[in-house]
């Protein structure tokens, strides 16, 4: 599966400088990362609707979006599918193939955590 999302990032990448008008990929990267991300939420969206529904066809075909649509974030947010698959080496070098790793295993140095912002209190401050 590797080698397929490798070539699919290339074929993004390929298309970053492509004209919008022409190039669906292209026009979801001039869009920008929020609305790559807002893509990528909706195809996930789409997936778990079909899994409930035992549409097996369906997830299959959404999932294959979903995966586009990673990938098209991952241009936009300058990240490589090399990147990503160091992390998982990563993490089965520190914890073996584990079906779901404490939060707390795979936080950030303390030095590089974010500030955890709750949503309600950014809109208030942006909407007054």
């Amino acid at each position: 599966m590797n080698d397929s999302l490798d070539r699919l990032h290339a074929a993004v990448l390929a298309q970053r400088n492509a004209d919008p008008a022409s190039s669906r990929t292209a026009r979801l990267l001039h869009a920008g990362r929020a609305k790559a991300a807002k893509k990528l939420a909706e195809e996930a969206v789409e997936v778990v609707i079909d899994a409930i529904d035992g549409e097996k066809d369906a997830v299959i075909r959404e999932s294959a979006d979903l995966l586009y649509n990673l990938t098209v974030l991952w241009v936009a947010a300058g990240i490589r599918p090399q990147d990503v698959w160091k992390e998982m080496a990563r993490r089965e070098r520190l914890y073996g193939i584990a079906e779901k790793l404490p939060k707390a295993a795979l936080a950030p140095e303390p030095a590089a955590r974010r500030k955890v912002v709750p949503l309600e209190s950014r809109r208030e401050r942006k909407h007054p």
